[in-house]
């Protein structure tokens, strides 16, 4: 199930893709506009910020604003960023491999098998959807 973090972060991106390019908006405009704590907004702004998507500028007039195109934001990446892995079992995670302890032989594994066919749609759909797509899906 997706996170309110990540939910949150998306109609936090989606409503700065929205603006006028490198104009900054504060914090508690979004949250008014998307319905989300300001609080726990600042903290899902900060870490996309640390990477590299967002930047913020202080005093009057300040706020967030999105450092990239949005067609140059794959929604892989704010899912990674936000939410962690996309895999839903650690097995067959590319970024984040661990075998489980329960298993014996993983290639032998229905459950293995199931949850590849499971990451790879879901990466085909995250991967090849930019925020600029997501968007434009409303």
């Amino acid at each position: 199930m997706l996170s309110r973090k990540t939910k949150y972060g998306l109609k936090a991106l989606s409503y700065l893709a929205k603006q006028e390019t490198n104009k900054p908006v504060q914090i508690s405009v979004i949250s008014e506009a998307e319905n989300i704590s300001q609080k726990f907004l600042e903290s899902i702004l900060l870490s996309m910020r640390k990477a590299g998507y967002l930047a913020s500028k202080k005093g009057k007039g300040g706020g967030y604003y999105l450092l990239k195109e949005p067609e140059d934001i794959p929604i892989a990446a704010v899912y990674r960023i936000l939410e962690g892995p996309i895999a839903m079992v650690p097995c067959v995670s590319l970024n984040f491999y661990e075998k489980c302890h329960d298993c014996p032989d993983e290639h032998q594994c229905n459950v293995h098998k199931l949850m590849i066919q499971v990451r790879d749609n879901t990466l085909e759909i995250l991967e090849n959807t930019s925020l600029k797509d997501f968007v434009l899906q409303n």
